[in-house]
């Protein structure tokens, strides 16, 4: 397929890049907050099964109810977001997330499994309204050839949150000297759940105060003429039109279950690589060799979200199917690769370069394809109705996996994930030469 001449970024008024920066950083570090208040369960993970006795299985459980509300979380939230706007439906989001992760440590006295994933559950809910509120709040403030770049921005404030949990919580539970003076103890899990939980809270709080749904609200109108998506200034989708024009656009359920086969591999290594080396390999998780996997894998992650969106942008006219198809043929290559390693240091090289392909296609198919379907009025509802075949994919194959690796062992673990990477190529090459994603644009 032909590849397009590079495009030029618009020209725009002064201080309109500073004051954007400004929104999208403190949106972005509030969406890291937000991984840091779900991603704690992966470090928590064995600490709770060894204290109660909990399976993989009972553990998996856990997870895909987190997942399977999650989903359902995006298609109903998603479509209240573009109706409320993204600044609201962040703050809702955060503020059920913190109060949700305070009770899970406090579910700790009980111990309880039915509990635990009644809570977890819940917590997918709330935390559904984050990826559609910051996509809506973006999708005002980016040009339509700009948005595969922001997705990979994305992606990489979804790593810091990553990064930040690496340090942060395996720390908590090994016990830490703060800048050399104070000495902080070993702390009970619960508080991987509590501590992130604050730190939720002050973001929010600065989110209400600085953080504006459109370049309008500061006075900065007309920036992106001849777009149509930024042809009206309103945000506010009616809800009975947003929902038609999503789900009756074919491409919407192609481009879902996709995505869904992204989210089964992505959550399948984000939720059990560390169990997997604290079994397989007795990996110390803040031992030197961890940290540097934990560092890497986050950096990596970032890159691949940046290239993929940026080679999107420029040199294929922002079409995102191609660039897709190609990355799962790489990811499909790797993990059948991962199937044949036996040793530590492969184990970790073959981990960074699964993380670097899951989150090129995570950031491709989430926000810039949804943003590319939707325009700034209907992107919240898109990205719901995708992002959701993402935790639905997520559900099932976490579960499966607690399953195989009760009755296999973990050396069906890199195996398990390679339909995945068939499924997901096959179904993007379908939509490979679209120049549009929207409903009844030419193939």
């Amino acid at each position: 397929m032909a590849v397009r001449a590079p495009s030029r970024p618009p020209a725009f008024p002064a201080g309109f890049r500073a004051r954007r920066g400004v929104n999208w950083a403190v949106v972005g570090l509030m969406y890291t907050s937000y991984y840091l208040c779900r991603y704690n369960f992966s470090y928590a993970n064995k600490a709770i099964a060894d204290e109660f006795g909990f399976t993989k299985s009972d553990m998996s459980t856990i997870l895909a109810m987190n997942f399977v509300a999650y989903g359902c979380g995006q298609i109903v939230n998603g479509l209240l977001t573009d109706r409320i706007g993204g600044k609201r439906a962040m703050l809702i989001g955060a503020a059920g997330s913190v109060t949700v992760n305070i009770l899970f440590g406090a579910a700790s006295f009980w111990g309880l499994l039915s509990l635990f994933a009644l809570l977890w559950g819940l917590n997918g809910y709330v935390q559904s309204f984050g990826s559609p509120g910051f996509i809506k709040i973006n999708s005002a403030w980016f040009s339509e050839k700009q948005r595969g770049t922001f997705a990979g921005i994305f992606g990489c404030m979804i790593n810091l949150g990553r990064v930040a949990a690496n340090k942060l919580l395996p720390a908590l539970l090994a016990g830490f000297t703060f800048i050399g003076m104070w000495h902080v103890p070993p702390q009970h899990w619960r508080w991987l759940f509590w501590i992130p939980s604050g730190a939720a809270t002050v973001v929010a709080v600065v989110l209400a105060l600085v953080v504006k749904d459109t370049p309008e609200e500061v006075g900065y109108r007309g920036l992106f003429a001849g777009e149509a998506d930024h042809a009206d200034t309103d945000i506010h989708g009616k809800l009975g039109t947003v929902f038609r024009q999503i789900v009756t656009n074919p491409v919407v359920w192609i481009i879902g279950p996709a995505y869904g086969c992204t989210g089964a591999v992505r959550q399948c290594i984000d939720q059990w690589f560390p169990r997997f080396f604290q079994e397989v390999h007795h990996l110390d998780l803040n031992g030197a060799k961890f940290q540097w996997l934990g560092a890497l894998i986050p950096v990596v992650a970032s890159a691949g979200s940046l290239i993929s969106g940026w080679v999107s942008d420029r040199f294929f006219n922002s079409r995102r199917a191609p660039v897709a198809a190609a990355i799962y043929a790489i990811e499909l290559c790797v993990i059948l690769a991962a199937t044949q390693v036996r040793t530590l240091n492969w184990a970790l090289v073959f981990f960074v370069l699964i993380a670097f392909t899951v989150n090129s296609t995570h950031s491709l198919l989430g926000p810039a394809a949804a943003m590319d379907i939707g325009g700034r009025k209907m992107a919240a509802f898109a990205s719901g109705v995708i992002d959701s075949f993402q935790y639905f994919g997520a559900a099932i194959a976490t579960k499966g996996l607690g399953w195989v690796l009760d009755h296999k062992g973990w050396d069906y673990y890199f195996i398990y994930l390679v339909p995945f990477g068939v499924i997901g190529g096959v179904l993007m090459l379908s939509i490979a030469k679209r120049t549009s994603l929207k409903k009844g644009a030419a193939h």
